[in-house]
């Protein structure tokens, strides 16, 4: 078969014109090419074999023409071909043969079967009508065939005493003419027809539960089509009901109550009445009497438990679901409708109400407000529980709300005293040997249960190899004992942290001085804290006395420094050492009334070098500057003074600055390699530690 083809035009003329053309690969079409004598070419799609539109209903092409210049141009176009469809398949059943069973009496339109053929072609070729072929007239009375679905129902009465079964033929047939044919075989199955018959006469579907014995529920009566013993009938109920049948005249019966009704424990019964005759053989029929026990409102609400238990974390949300209190009442509708509230109570000295709300409906338990487990651990609140009956009933359930608690309480030390404005002073003698008791830390929490334990560990210390601390007992010792080179005042930073998750720390400060040992001057500062009121007014008095005194001093030594500066601009190059005049050192037990802290003497050794006429001072600022600085010539004031103070290193002479050198050592020497002097001086130790005094040279 050949379908013609446009051709392809080109401007071009002789062998830059159209020279051939390409069809794409496929199995079922090919070109024909025809050249004419005036060189136009023809085109011709030609069918090399047979389409199946089944299997392929569609192809696309595509055809190429070639010229023959240079560069070679090309020119395609798609072809699209749709395959139509002939009526070349005949319908085919699904089945061969059905079979079906059918009751006789079957009612009329009843679906016996659906038959169901099936057709590959397309369109008006794949319609199928179906209809019966070369069955009896009989069967076309009892039996209708929708030709258009295939459905077979009953049209007539079927009887199996006429007849056991029925075989039919069905054609399918498609609009091309073509067909296909199954067969049904119908069974039909026997049913006694002629059974004795009850017929209600009057029922009262629903009676209440409190009703009467001997209330009649049901009249009905029974008849048997047949006749004479096969049309004699006996009626029965079952022996477990509390119902009774009581015969009456010409085979009609009452149904009546004989025991009493609870509707809690059976809420209906389906009373089946047991009519046989007394044919051969005997046919029963049964008749269903569906009876509902109407509610009374008998039953209190119920609780599931007499008391119940919830839990709620302390610091909860206001409004936050803790739990929910069920009841149920055995009765129904409005009768078993349960309604919740919350009786008054007090819970310290506030009411339940304000602590707890509950849904009337759902009995979910809501708490108001935030809780604290330090305030209220747990409380007892009683729920009641009533239904919608009239009257109405209750009952009540207690309800206990545990509150547990959250690590919401960082540790506080109770000593060292965490919020003090005081440091916390301990006194470590010298001679000490390793594992000395020095002190001990305490701490509280004021949660509860793993929360509240606690554990202690050094956070940070001056020398962190020299003291530990028990984790569990807070107590404080030495590892190993001290050394020379020990510094003369310890710095330890504790921290406390309990079991929570996430765990809560506080830290503390403890300030532990190095003293040769415990003197009549550190009991006397003992006994400083232990002075009446009066005694430690006069002692305020002093310290303020004394404050004046170092800051006229300080003013003093301004002055002094600015005039000694202008005297070596003058006078030469020369380094003089001359003693600023200090007020007399404080006694050595004294100590400050507020920290109650004792005063240890330490030695410190100040080298002094000759430097350039450009040597500049130093001031620190004090705490309490007291300070004897004096010539190697003159006589040195020795006294003690209880101060805090951290001494800077000694000046660089390559400077000409002063330089500090301190060390723990009592007899430490002046420096060698130039003139200089060396000025012992005790310092005590002050509980306001990390500030520095001042010093002045010149």
């Amino acid at each position: 078969m050949k379908l013609p083809l446009e051709s392809a035009q080109d401007e071009d003329l002789g062998q830059n014109s159209i020279q051939n053309y390409t069809l794409s690969s496929n199995e079922h079409f090919k070109l024909g090419v025809e050249n004419n004598t005036d060189g136009s070419i023809y085109v011709d799609l030609i069918v090399e074999k047979a389409l199946d539109r089944e299997k392929e209903p569609f192809f696309g092409l595509t055809l190429m023409a070639v010229d023959g210049g240079i560069p070679q141009r090309t020119g395609t176009v798609q072809i699209n071909i749709k395959v139509l469809d002939i009526n070349d398949n005949s319908p085919h059943f699904t089945q061969s043969e059905y079979k079906v069973r059918l009751k006789e009496n079957s009612p009329r339109n009843t679906l016996v079967t659906k038959v169901e053929a099936r057709d590959l072609d397309f369109g008006s070729n794949a319609q199928i009508t179906y209809s019966f072929h070369r069955v009896p007239k009989k069967i076309l009375n009892l039996f209708n065939l929708n030709e258009m679905t295939g459905e077979i129902i009953v049209l007539g009465e079927i009887d199996y005493e006429k007849e056991t079964s029925y075989d039919m033929s069905i054609k399918a047939t498609d609009d091309g003419g073509l067909s296909g044919q199954c067969k049904v075989s119908v069974e039909v199955e026997d049913v006694n027809d002629n059974v004795p018959e009850v017929s209600i006469i009057s029922l009262k579907n629903i009676i209440p539960e409190d009703s009467p014995l001997e209330a009649v529920v049901a009249l009905f009566s029974v008849r048997d089509k047949d006749s004479g013993d096969n049309g004699k009938t006996s009626c029965s109920v079952e022996m477990t009901l509390p119902f009774v049948l009581k015969a009456t005249k010409n085979n009609f019966y009452q149904l009546v109550i004989q025991t009493p009704l609870d509707r809690e424990k059976v809420s209906e019964y389906n009373v089946t009445i047991t009519a046989i005759d007394r044919g051969s053989p005997r046919l029963t029929s049964t008749s269903i009497i569906h009876i509902q026990i109407s509610d009374v409102n008998d039953n209190s609400p119920i609780f599931e438990k007499s008391l119940f238990e919830m839990k709620l974390q302390e610091n909860n949300i206001p409004g936050l679901l803790i739990g929910s209190v069920h009841a149920i009442d055995l009765d129904t509708e409005q009768n078993g409708k349960i309604s919740y509230s919350v009786l008054p109570g007090n819970i310290t000295a506030n009411h339940a109400a304000s602590y707890i709300s509950i849904n009337s409906e759902t009995g979910n338990m809501y708490a108001l407000r935030s809780l604290d487990y330090e305030q209220i651990k747990d409380f007892k609140i009683t729920v009641r529980a009533t239904d919608g009956g009239i009257p109405s009933l209750s009952s009540d359930a207690f309800v206990r709300v545990m509150v547990i608690d959250e690590n919401d309480n960082a540790p506080f030390f109770l000593y060292p005293l965490q919020n003090s404005t005081f440091p916390c002073n301990e006194l470590l003698p010298k001679m000490a040997e390793g594992g000395y008791l020095i002190t001990k830390v305490v701490a509280v929490d004021g949660d509860s249960g793993q929360n509240s334990w606690l554990s202690y560990e050094i956070l940070k210390a001056t020398d962190p190899g020299l003291f530990s601390i028990g984790a569990q007992n807070g107590e404080v010792k030495t590892r190993r004992p001290l050394t020379e080179r020990d510094s003369s005042k310890q710095r330890l930073v504790i921290v406390a942290k309990d079991n929570g998750v996430p765990p809560q720390t506080s830290t503390a400060m403890l300030n532990i001085l190095l003293v040769d040992g415990f003197s009549d001057p550190y009991l006397k500062v003992v006994d400083v804290r232990q002075q009446d009121p009066e005694d430690e007014g006069t002692l305020t008095m002093y310290l303020v006395i004394c404050l004046a005194s170092v800051s006229f001093v300080f003013l003093l030594c301004i002055v002094s420094f600015v005039g000694i500066k202008m005297c070596k601009k003058d006078h030469g190059s020369s380094f003089i050492v001359a003693p600023p005049q200090f007020p007399p050192a404080i006694p050595e037990n004294y100590t400050d009334s507020q920290s109650g802290s004792l005063s240890r003497n330490y030695q410190y050794d100040v080298c002094l070098t000759n430097g350039s006429l450009s040597s500049e001072f130093r001031f620190l600022r004090p705490l309490i500057p007291v300070f004897s600085v004096a010539d190697p010539n003159l006589p040195v004031n020795h006294n003690n003074s209880s101060v805090s103070q951290d001494l800077p290193n000694c000046l660089d002479s390559s400077q000409s600055e002063v330089k500090v050198q301190a060390s723990l050592t009592e007899d430490a020497a002046p420096r060698s390699g130039g003139p200089g002097c060396t000025v012992n001086q005790a310092i005590g130790a002050n509980a306001n530690s990390g500030q520095n005094d001042w010093l002045s040279y010149q």
